[in-house]
């Protein structure tokens, strides 16, 4: 069950949130084969003087930030993990988000390390 955590300029989000929450989702699940009713996102929305960034960082033409973090278990290889950044990428520049300004991380835990509502007891 990752939980996805999406900072952005607020803007943005009034104009393109669905769009964003539903490209990351449909990534997360053809990118790891997560289950598509596994959705858990916080938006998290700025004014623009409240995201702070290089924009040439990494060599790219940063224009903005969009900042995607996302927890879940510890149980995917390298591989996996950057063909779902790959696919976030994708599915993002599909609305016109460029992915010069995309900074994606992973945190990852045990499964033991979660409560969803139900005991595992």
């Amino acid at each position: 069950m990752p939980l996805v955590q999406i900072d952005l300029d607020r803007s943005l989000a009034e104009r393109l949130g669905e769009q964003i929450s539903d490209g990351i989702h449909q990534a997360l699940v053809d990118g790891l084969g997560m289950d598509p009713t596994d959705k858990f996102q916080i938006f998290r929305t700025h004014a623009p003087e409240e995201i702070v960034f290089d924009p040439g960082y990494n060599g790219v033409d940063r224009r903005q930030l969009i900042s995607i973090q996302i927890l879940m278990v510890h149980m995917y290889d390298v591989t996996t993990k950057y063909a779902m950044f790959d696919q976030i990428a994708k599915r993002l520049g599909d609305i016109g988000i460029r992915s010069d300004d995309l900074l994606i991380s992973i945190v990852e835990n045990g499964f033991e390390d979660w409560y969803a509502g139900k005991s595992r007891s």
